[in-house]
């Protein structure tokens, strides 16, 4: 009998540290599937942003938290099943739905450069108008955002995923999940923090200390020119991480020689420019998948918006 219960004890031991070990090996490959998605981080954080500009600053955060909540829903009830499925039984399959998302953020980076080129700014006209229900607005833009983000969430998912595809089915779920919780809270966070620094600036501007209101008035004047770089730059990652999506993709399906030319460009000035190499290669990759980005989502915004407003009116004539 009590031999039978030491050997309980033994087992019950095995597995606490077979448990263990395994927590251990989770946390590692999560952290190394989040290393690697750590580009598109950027892009996410850099996209985000803009979508809260012009809108009342009591509502930012609020704003931000319910596109919070749309992205750890896409991550987890729509993105996480899916590609776990599809990498179970149909793996071919996750590139092309992958390009696609790749094509649909070239276009939204293309729309709104050809809102610039043409001055029709059909959100913001929206924004500005006063029959239009603030809640309808904002529902407006948690939903263009999540929209967004959904190709992103997909992309870091997908980047996390062939980081640890090696690993048992519930492992790589389990991972999967950590990695959806804390890239969410990074990006969000990071985005919470940078649109309500103006506000920090306002309370820190009311300090007695003459350095301390000196810096915080600084800070709300340098606010809105932080905000409108944001924007800028969540348009550019919108075409650089769509292009780059495009580029990978169609190596992976065979239509090898644009990514190596991209790639051989990149290596030649890596290699032409010495200590400066690493960073400048990665400026050339980004620079010319933010090209192959334009040039798709000019393409697409032709064909939804200019050819068919030309059509209507010539028809008019």
């Amino acid at each position: 009998m009590a031999s039978g219960l030491f050997a309980l004890f033994d087992d019950v031991a095995a597995l606490v540290r077979l448990s263990a070990a395994s927590l251990d090996d989770i946390g590692a490959a999560a952290g190394r599937a989040g290393v690697k998605a750590a580009g598109v981080v950027v892009d996410d954080a850099a996209v985000t942003p803009r979508y809260v500009q012009g809108l009342e600053p009591k509502r930012e955060l609020s704003i931000i938290w319910r596109i919070a909540k749309g992205s750890i829903r896409n991550k987890l009830l729509i993105i996480l099943p899916a590609i776990l499925l599809l990498s179970q039984f149909l793996p071919f399959l996750l590139t092309p739905i992958l390009m696609c998302g790749g094509v649909y953020l070239c276009y939204e980076g293309a729309e709104k450069l050809w809102e610039k080129v043409s001055g029709h700014h059909p959100a913001e006209a929206a924004a500005g108008d006063a029959d239009v229900d603030p809640a309808e607005r904002e529902k407006t833009v948690v939903s263009g955002a999540v929209r967004t983000d959904f190709i992103l969430s997909a992309e870091i998912m997908v980047i996390a995923l062939n980081e640890v595809d090696t690993e048992p089915f519930v492992s790589r779920a389990i991972i999967l999940v950590v990695v959806a919780l804390l890239i969410t809270a990074l990006v969000y966070g990071v985005v919470a923090l940078i649109v309500k620094m103006d506000d920090a600036g306002i309370a820190l501007a009311a300090r007695r200390s003459t350095a301390v209101a000196t810096f915080g008035r600084g800070l709300v004047k340098a606010m809105p020119i932080v905000l409108a770089t944001l924007a800028t730059v969540g348009i550019a990652a919108m075409l650089w991480v769509g292009g780059h999506i495009l580029l990978v993709g169609a190596d992976e399906l065979g239509w090898t020689w644009p990514y190596h030319l991209v790639h051989h460009v990149e290596v030649a000035v890596h290699d032409a420019t010495g200590a400066l190499g690493g960073v400048l290669g990665w400026l050339t990759n980004t620079a010319l998948s933010a090209v192959v980005g334009v040039v798709v989502g000019a393409v697409v915004v032709a064909v939804l918006h200019v050819v068919p407003k030309r059509g209507g009116q010539a028809a008019a004539h």
